[in-house]
């Protein structure tokens, strides 16, 4: 679905924000290019705070739906879910704000403009932060941040029902403690095949109505004062007509950091003039001087206000607003009860298998005594990741089991292990519950560990509890005694299950060579131990893929400062992945079948791919169908994923798939940064995953393959 918001619409906003700019002075001016920004009583402007976020629910503002982590709900493969998902965060956005407006609560974190998505590639998996995106593929992360956009910004033909803000632009994903003076270099060929095409979707498509800058500079510019990112493509190419903000305080490492400027002023300056509108820190009071000195013209500063004021009239938030639908959203909306049942859902539709031996799903009543033990078992931070909100009920992995069974078995625990430390208690010996797993183990019919991550490993520069400061990773390994304690359970002869909570790759090679079944949970949301519970004992099929690869080790990456693209993702990589991008099982089997193309020469018009998928297992189930496209000649990246569809299917179902891929799915730019389909031969593979021999491998399918053929070439300029 279209926005519905017209360019009359937006030419009508921007004839009033120019009129409430007409009559500020240059004092409420620059006050209004703050993320604090001041009232301005005379004019009927309120106070605002643009800094609010929405990363996967409200967060830092009491309490609102936590949905699982983004990286998460991005293995749903599912393009609709997602809407539904910033659908719901919209509701609860606007329900709180309304209450929050009625009193008088004008603060941080209290308005509508959400700086979410974050639509960076997660590009290698020790970057603290990649959990915060859809993962490492650009295709799914342009289709899957348009969808949530949308779900932000609604349907609405005259306002927005929320304003999502598309980050960190550009070439951003680590490492996070040299991000204030990382010179991220890319080539050309990378920075728009790879790290730009989720941007221009945003824009172009979801008309997405804010922009961050990152905190790095890139090929040399800093970001959010960079020519090329925001003049050239931002509001050049692509036509941008929004506000972009600042990292928080990045411009300030304009002087302190990348040495681009020799002082404040100047750093404020270059901001100003190349297309920054809001500073979200407390170095914009400076624009005054920068206007009175020339610095910056008071033209450009009436700019900048105007898109600000347009945002805020879009939103329905000054001005005389009778007619706003949105602002008859109860703040009963918020945290409803129908909202937790569809969080568990989104949970069980995003959880990815990735190994079963035939041992699931668990079948409840045939177990006397269940085993539950791991650092991450009743962990509530493993649940929701970063940029969380705060949820009216958690539920643990443990209490998910528990609360399953009931009076049906006994349910044993045990920490087992400290998540990254060598024991538990602090004047403990080493390894110090290792006795009560193995004594846990020799009880339990059936064992299930609960390992991995949470946002106090792995997260942003400087979250408070960031094991290692940064919130990158060293490596892929599980951290502290987590291996051992694997281990010990398999040693044990019971039959071993891991749930795997975190939002990167691990190294969990052993893990599949000796456990029975292995579940990734990543951060499942505040709902996430039922719908584990529901998925380890069959009340549901797993459906959920992998965004990402899963390495065997960190010694197959590249250095992770080098930004090329070579080696690194599906993409890219020349080794066996231990899980596979787009790869997840199921307890149900299923069939493509008439898997054809509407013709095998790829011209403007583009190809359709039809194929019917049958379920033919006994078990209602969803399934993921996916589209690669390969260009057959020398120094192309490996068959890349250009379109998938989501079915739900009941036992025995098949249902007709139909996906386009317009020509653009054939092309590849290069160093002149256009877009190319070249004369020769391509591949269209469709399957329900991705591929490659390791695929394969794991799931016993392969994908159909169809030959096609440009016989002209088709040169798009971006």
């Amino acid at each position: 679905m279209d926005l519905a918001m017209n360019d009359e619409r937006i030419a009508e906003i921007r004839k009033q924000a120019e009129e409430l700019v007409a009559q500020m002075t240059l004092e409420e001016k620059v006050g209004q290019t703050l993320n604090w920004a001041k009232a301005v009583d005379r004019l009927g402007i309120k106070a605002y705070n643009w800094w609010n976020e929405a990363l996967h629910g409200v967060a830092r503002a009491g309490v609102a739906t936590v949905f699982p982590q983004a990286v998460t709900v991005a293995g749903s493969f599912d393009e609709d879910l997602i809407e539904e998902v910033a659908d719901h965060i919209s509701t609860e956005g606007r329900a709180k704000y309304n209450m929050q407006q009625k009193y008088g609560d004008t603060g941080i974190y209290k308005g509508l403009t959400f700086w979410s998505p974050n639509i960076n590639i997660f590009r290698d998996p020790r970057w603290g932060r990649g959990h915060e995106t859809y993962g490492e593929d650009p295709f799914l992360t342009s289709r899957l941040g348009v969808r949530f956009i949308n779900g932000i910004q609604g349907h609405n033909d005259k306002y927005l029902k929320a304003a999502a803000c598309a980050k960190h632009f550009a070439v951003h994903s680590g490492p996070e403690d040299i991000r204030h003076s990382f010179d991220a270099r890319v080539s050309n060929t990378d920075l728009y095949e790879t790290y730009l095409p989720a941007f221009k979707a945003a824009v172009k498509e979801a008309k997405v109505e804010a922009v961050m800058g990152a905190y790095n500079r890139t090929n040399g510019e800093a970001c959010n004062g960079s020519k090329v990112l925001l003049q050239e493509i931002l509001r050049g190419k692509w036509g941008f007509q929004g506000h972009v903000v600042s990292d928080c305080w990045a411009i300030k490492d304009f002087h302190e950091g990348h040495h681009v400027t020799n002082n404040a002023m100047e750093s404020v300056a270059l901001a100003a003039n190349t297309g920054c509108d809001v500073n979200c820190g407390d170095l914009f009071p400076l624009l005054r001087d920068c206007v009175e000195q020339g610095m910056v013209s008071e033209e450009r500063l009436d700019e900048m206000v105007t898109v600000l004021m347009m945002a805020r009239l879009k939103l329905g938030t000054i001005g005389e607003v009778s007619d706003n639908p949105f602002d008859a959203i109860s703040f009963l909306e918020n945290d409803a009860p129908e909202t937790t049942v569809f969080n568990r859902r989104v949970a069980e539709q995003s959880l990815v298998l990735l190994k079963n031996d035939g041992l699931l799903p668990l079948k409840k009543g045939a177990y006397r005594t269940v085993g539950v033990i791991g650092p991450n078992a009743n962990n509530r931070r493993a649940l929701v990741g970063n940029y969380e909100g705060t949820a009216s009920e958690y539920v643990t992995v443990l209490e998910g089991i528990r609360e399953y069974l009931g009076d049906s078995a006994r349910v044993l625990y045990s920490e087992g292990c400290h998540l990254c430390k060598d024991k538990v208690e602090g004047l403990g010996e080493v390894d110090d519950r290792i006795a009560e797993v193995k004594a846990i183990c020799d009880a339990s019919d059936v064992v299930v560990l609960c390992m991995g991550l949470d946002s106090g490993l792995e997260g942003e520069e400087g979250d408070q509890g960031n094991q290692y400061a940064s919130g990158d990773k060293p490596d892929l390994n599980l951290p502290g005694l987590q291996q051992h304690v694997i281990e010990v359970a398999a040693a044990s002869g019971k039959p071993v299950i891991l749930v795997l909570l975190g939002g990167s790759a691990m190294a969990i090679g052993w893990a599949q060579d000796h456990l029975n079944g292995i579940l990734y949970g990543g951060y499942p949301g505040a709902q996430g131990g039922r719908a584990i519970a529901n998925l380890l004992f069959g009340e549901v099929s797993p459906e959920g893929k992998l965004p990402i690869t899963f390495y065997e080790s960190a010694d197959e990456l590249p250095a992770f400062t080098d930004y090329n693209m070579k080696g690194r993702t599906y993409r890219y990589m020349t080794g066996k992945a231990l899980y596979p991008f787009g790869y997840g099982l199921s307890y149900s089997t299923f069939a493509l079948s008439e898997v054809a193309l509407d013709r095998t020469e790829v011209t403007a018009d583009g190809i359709r791919v039809s194929a019917k998928l049958t379920n033919t297992g006994s078990m209602a189930a969803g399934q993921t169908v996916q589209v690669y496209v390969k260009a057959e000649r020398e120094n192309t990246p490996n068959a890349q994923l250009k379109g998938l569809k989501k079915v739900h299917l009941s036992a025995g179902e098949s249902k007709q798939v139909e996906i386009f891929l317009p020509a653009e799915s054939f092309g590849l730019y290069g160093e002149d940064c256009k877009r190319r389909v070249a004369v020769g031969d391509y591949t269209v593979y469709v399957g329900c995953g991705q591929p490659d021999a390791r695929t394969e491998e794991l799931t016993g399918s392969k994908s159909e393959s169809i030959r096609v053929k440009a016989e002209a070439e088709l040169v798009w300029e971006d």
